[in-house]
């Protein structure tokens, strides 16, 4: 704000003829970023095309998996996103379950069909939910701090993973040794999170580790001395918008990306696949990160590409990989796609007298 208010003190007094020679500079370089991206997108599209036609051409085996599969991948989606609103709903300080639900439903709707569409998707919540009757401040405040808490979960899953891969064996079960690996790997990430949430030490011990990388690694670049206390202030800045609830958006953090690796596990069980647990969840995770590449409309591609390619490395064979990516997208990707329609729907019937 500081920046731009500068420019439009000079602009008051320009005249109309100025403005209009600067005017179509802009518009032009936009204009010439938005083909630049496009042309990226259909570049990567290009590369990953034979990948979703070999996962689209599998459709109709799907036919063949049993259907309560299908309903136990929904269950586990539909519980992962309500911990996804629970956490917004903790974040942005309020109890509008039907507010926050839908437009984060309709956002995440939108992310999956525009390219870059995190944040295009993000910019449509937040809209949404002051138009629901939120101060716009706490939504800006309260999404980033959601967004935070979750990409680092995300992130710190593969390492909490590690014990599981060195220390579990395989299991003929899949599911069942699945929920088990999701409940101590939930146990050990909430009390990590708490760990993180309450105390200092780790945090700069984690500021000083990649503070020594980026110093060693970047030649060029300014040397970064306080990551250790920037680190902390951030981690303040989370702590006192989530308030005395911030423990259970450390839990429903992690529901929300436990409940969707079930719906993983779930579909490579339904293809009569038993891989180990542990080594799905780092496929997982490898494709979790690839979704949000913002080339394709919800890592499009993108993830199909990945996740077919990671379970494979984990030990499926390549027709299972195929079919179990297949059905676990159909749920955790097209479904909710189709949803955001209805959602937006039902947002409008209760908030429409808001607009103006």
């Amino acid at each position: 704000m500081g920046e731009h208010s500068g420019g439009d003190a000079d602009a008051s007094v320009s005249l109309p003829s100025e403005r209009l020679r600067e005017t179509p500079a802009p518009a032009k370089g936009a204009i010439l970023r938005r083909l630049i991206f496009l042309a990226i997108m259909l570049v990567s599209l290009y590369f990953v095309w034979p990948t979703l036609v070999r996962v689209f051409s599998s459709s109709p085996e799907l036919l063949s998996l049993n259907p309560a599969w299908f309903a136990v991948m929904l269950m586990a989606e539909i519980a992962s996103f309500a911990c996804a609103w629970s956490l917004q709903r903790i974040a942005l300080r309020t109890g509008k379950w039907f507010g926050v639900a839908t437009a984060q439903v309709v956002g995440n709707a939108f992310a999956r069909i525009v390219p870059g569409g995190a944040a295009a998707g993000g910019a449509l919540q937040y809209r949404l939910l002051v138009r629901s009757g939120l101060d716009a401040s706490q939504v800006g405040t309260g999404l980033t701090s959601a967004s935070l808490i979750s990409s680092a979960t995300l992130f710190g899953l593969p390492l909490l993973s590690i014990p599981a891969i060195v220390f579990i064996a395989p299991a003929p079960r899949g599911l069942t040794q699945g929920a088990w690996v999701g409940a101590v790997l939930f146990v050990v990430t909430v009390a990590a999170g708490a760990v993180v949430l309450t105390t200092e030490r780790p945090l700069e011990l984690i500021g000083r580790a990649v503070q020594w990388v980026l110093n060693h690694t970047r030649r060029h670049h300014p040397t970064v001395h306080d990551l250790p206390v920037t680190l902390v202030n951030e981690r303040n800045a989370i702590r006192e918008q989530l308030g005395s609830r911030w423990w259970l958006a450390v839990i429903t953090s992690m529901g929300n990306w436990l409940f969707d690796y079930l719906a993983l596990l779930a579909a490579l069980v339904a293809v009569g696949s038993r891989p180990r647990p542990s080594l799905v969840l780092l496929a997982y995770v490898g494709a979790a990160v690839l979704g949000m590449i913002p080339i394709t409309p919800g890592g499009l591609g993108f993830v199909e590409a990945g996740l077919t390619a990671l379970l494979t490395l984990a030990g499926v064979p390549g027709p299972e990989a195929v079919l179990a990516t297949l059905a676990y997208r159909l749920v955790a990707y097209w479904l909710p796609l189709m949803v955001g329609p209805v959602a937006y729907l039902y947002y409008r019937r209760r908030y429409v007298p808001r607009w103006s």
